[in-house]
């Protein structure tokens, strides 16, 4: 008998450590059957390598660790995040002009072509494109060129789903008021 105790001892002790506890307390106490049906009875934990949290996720966690560490939150966090406004850009956009966003354009410059103008645009990775009149866009198009500036009819949607259709003129030289580059 004493032997059997000892056999499901090192049993537990190879599957888990909280094993060995329970059974070392259950077999002080009672039958050595109820100690191996006890440990046998404790879910193996396996430890499996987990995927990568989302952004979101993540910093969900990183808002609720500062909460759960201290009881409150912190004050110097800001409630609006500047991730919420990024939030409506898709994240896998289409390679070359098809993946061009009309918000994100900066005009560089404009130049006469022997088929028409051509607009010298930048996106925010510093990328140089060149668009022409009709070149669509991954939310709109590119509608009218001229010396000063490049007009873009961008569609969308608004906060609560309707499609909306505007016009929207970028120029080569922005003004300090009105023209958004």
């Amino acid at each position: 008998m004493p032997g059997q105790v000892r056999n499901q001892l090192n049993q537990a002790q190879t599957s888990s450590p909280s094993a060995s506890t329970d059974a070392a307390q259950s077999s002080s106490g009672g039958s050595s059957a109820s100690a191996g049906q006890h440990a046998a009875a404790k879910p193996k934990m396996s430890h499996k390598p987990s995927a990568k949290p989302s952004a979101a996720a993540s910093a969900t966690a990183a808002a609720s660790t500062t909460v759960a560490l201290t009881g409150r939150r912190d004050p110097f966090t800001p409630l609006l995040t500047a991730d919420q406004g990024a939030s409506n850009r898709p994240e896998n956009l289409p390679p070359g002009k098809a993946g061009l966003m009309v918000d994100t354009l900066r005009v560089n410059g404009i130049v006469q072509g022997p088929n028409g103008m051509i607009a010298i645009v930048e996106n925010p990775q510093d990328r140089v494109y060149f668009l022409r009149e009709g070149d669509k866009l991954y939310d709109g198009s590119v509608t009218h060129i001229v010396l000063d500036g490049v007009s873009f009819h961008q569609t969308g949607a608004d906060a609560f789903g309707k499609p909306v259709d505007r016009e929207v003129t970028k120029r080569l030289n922005p003004s300090g008021t009105g023209d958004s580059q």
